[in-house]
């Protein structure tokens, strides 16, 4: 029969690694932009928005559409930087996940 303080020990010894793993992709910082730079977003590994900079020349209702534009921009730079991120440091993480 399996010792269940052995999987308690295990399951905690994982959730350690988990918290390590999103800290270390918290600390992955990416700045993304729109293709005419004027819509910026800094984003963490984790995916999510730090900041944003919206050029003044877009601040008015009729710009919208180019600051959506900008967003959809931002955010498909930001993809691709990270897989390169992750891309480097796939070994990395593999060795922390045991693989």
């Amino acid at each position: 029969m399996a010792n269940p303080f052995s999987q308690v020990g295990d399951l905690m010894k994982k959730q350690k690694e988990a918290k390590a793993m999103e800290k270390k992709m918290k600390a992955i910082k990416i700045q993304a932009e729109s293709k005419d730079g004027k819509v910026v977003l800094f984003m963490n590994g984790l995916q999510e928005i730090e900041d944003i900079h919206i050029d003044k020349s877009l601040l008015n209702p009729d710009m919208m559409p180019v600051i959506r534009k900008g967003f959809q921009e931002a955010m498909k730079d930001f993809k691709k930087k990270f897989q390169k991120v992750m891309m480097k440091d796939l070994d990395n993480f593999k060795e922390m996940l045991g693989f």
